[in-house]
């Protein structure tokens, strides 16, 4: 049986929707990879070569930690929301979004970071910030179009 109301959303998003969607996933998977090897890392190893960096993840407060895991994994959820043609995508990505700039707001404007690294150090970061914004706007795009249900 087919389900016309499947069809007409599946026609409105653009042949380059399910690579997109992908891509947005697998940017989001770095994420958590990201988020598990600096939770995880060996602090001590990382001072020899950073000591300011190894300073900075041990010294940081454990509600950031809690909103960096919301950020990669709100980002995460919304990316696979969203190749599963979900509004909610559009809801999750917000979330992230909001998550990303808490987090790099306390990083880049409550610490030293760019005392100590200069402006360069938030190069990274803003991209992050970027991307976020990017997955929010496009998933929101998408909902105003009725491509996701």
């Amino acid at each position: 049986m087919k389900r016309p109301h499947r069809e007409k959303i599946a026609m409105k998003a653009s042949p380059f929707f399910v690579p997109i969607a992908i891509v947005l996933l697998l940017w989001n998977l770095m994420g958590v990879a990201a988020f598990i090897m600096q939770f995880t890392m060996d602090y001590a190893e990382l001072a020899k070569t950073d000591p300011y960096t190894a300073r900075m993840m041990t010294t940081m407060p454990g509600w950031l930690w809690g909103v960096y895991a919301v950020a990669v994994g709100a980002g995460t959820l919304g990316a696979g929301t969203l190749l599963a043609r979900r509004a909610a995508a559009a809801a999750l990505f917000a979330l992230s979004l909001v998550a990303v700039i808490i987090q790099f707001g306390h990083a880049l404007a409550l610490t030293d970071l760019i005392a100590v690294k200069g402006w360069s150090a938030a190069a990274f970061p803003a991209f992050i910030v970027l991307m976020a914004a990017i997955q929010y706007g496009y998933a929101r795009a998408l909902v105003a179009k009725g491509a996701l249900r």
